[in-house]
């Protein structure tokens, strides 16, 4: 009798951890189908597209201190304009779940 509450929490920690890798693997397919293109597979915006913006390297510390998740999830909601590249917004495209794990991506840069 003793073992059941340490079994229950273990399977329920254990389908927390596959709903989250479950969820990374979305955000990773968002981030290749959506972002990728110009910010790169690794966030540094060494890309074709990325340089021609000047594009910013998300994996730089001093970027990552400047930029609040709040800043982060509104250039994704609202899209921007740089150096004439347009990135499209994408607040009625993505769920907000989605664009905050977008952000915390993002945030695993550093």
């Amino acid at each position: 009798m003793r073992m059941l509450p340490t079994a229950m929490l273990l399977a329920f920690t254990l389908c927390a951890v596959s709903a989250h890798a479950q969820e990374d693997k979305k955000t990773a397919r968002n981030w290749k189908a959506k972002c990728a293109s110009c910010h790169g597979a690794e966030g540094k915006g060494d890309t074709e597209q990325g340089q021609k913006a000047k594009l910013s390297d998300f994996t730089k510390p001093a970027w990552q201190k400047a930029k609040s998740d709040a800043d982060i999830k509104k250039a994704i909601e609202t899209g921007a304009t740089k150096e004439g590249v347009e990135m499209e917004p994408y607040k009625d495209k993505l769920e907000p779940a989605q664009i905050d794990a977008l952000v915390q991506y993002i945030r695993a840069f550093k």
